[in-house]
């Protein structure tokens, strides 16, 4: 990867708000995220990382200003192209979301057959996938009989089967222990090494310090801050 390909926006969004009636979720947001950047998207409850997140992946519309994924305006695009660009997106959310009467390897495969990939190739896939993320030999289990940092890893595995240039988070570690908070943790991590950009949403101060990263700080829906965080590295934007 060079410089140039590191650097280049994956998504901008300029003066973008977001309306709830008269309420203001999100105020005059501008901002670029680049390929392959790690970004930590914090704040208080309320202060409006849910929202941006689902206007992302267009779970809602922009109530005023521009955003573009890869190049596109998505307030431009026909709707016959939304699932494509969906595509670039692996969400991960937290309360997992996942199908609880079907198994781990339905809710993984679900991905690439809404993409009419081929059985052969999904089986081989999952199967991977679920490896990488120490789920192979839970593959027939129903989500109910998980623990929840089980769930989260299947989560992120249907998050991520697809390869998907960006993975969203929101709150991926909010419910969970300390120890499946670091598993999944390293996981995203490992998604990023690979070349994904991943944007987490979390209001963990101690997991934020720990993890590093690009930080943006949201308060009552505006942007207030932008940092780089080492880890285990304090840092004055709090």
């Amino acid at each position: 990867m060079t410089d140039t390909d590191e650097k280049r926006s994956i998504i901008r969004m300029f003066h973008v708000h977001r309306n709830y009636g008269t309420k203001k979720a999100l105020i005059d947001i501008t901002l670029d995220i680049f390929k392959n950047d790690f970004v930590l998207l914090t704040g208080a409850s309320g202060a409006g990382k849910t929202t941006l997140l689902k206007l992302l992946y267009l779970a809602e519309p922009v109530s005023e200003g521009q955003v573009l994924i890869d190049g596109m305006n998505i307030s431009r695009i026909p709707r016959k192209r939304v699932a494509f660009l969906r595509r670039k997106f692996g969400i991960i959310f937290q309360d997992y979301k996942l199908i609880a009467n079907r198994n781990v390897f339905d809710n993984v495969s679900l991905v690439l057959e809404a993409a009419g990939k081929k059985r052969r190739l999904i089986q081989k896939r999952v199967r991977g996938v679920l490896r990488l993320v120490g789920m192979e030999d839970r593959l027939t289990a129903l989500p109910p009989s998980l623990s929840g940092g089980e769930q989260q890893r299947v989560a992120v595995a249907r998050a991520i089967i697809g390869d998907p240039k960006i993975i969203l988070a929101d709150e991926p570690t909010g419910s969970l222990d300390d120890d499946s908070a670091n598993i999944i943790m390293k996981l995203l991590n490992g998604v990023h090494i690979r070349g994904a950009t991943v944007i987490i949403a979390t209001h963990d101060k101690a997991l934020i310090r720990k993890t590093g990263g690009r930080v943006l700080l949201l308060k009552q829906g505006r942007l207030q801050g932008s940092s780089i965080i080492e880890k285990h590295y304090d840092n004055s934007i709090f």
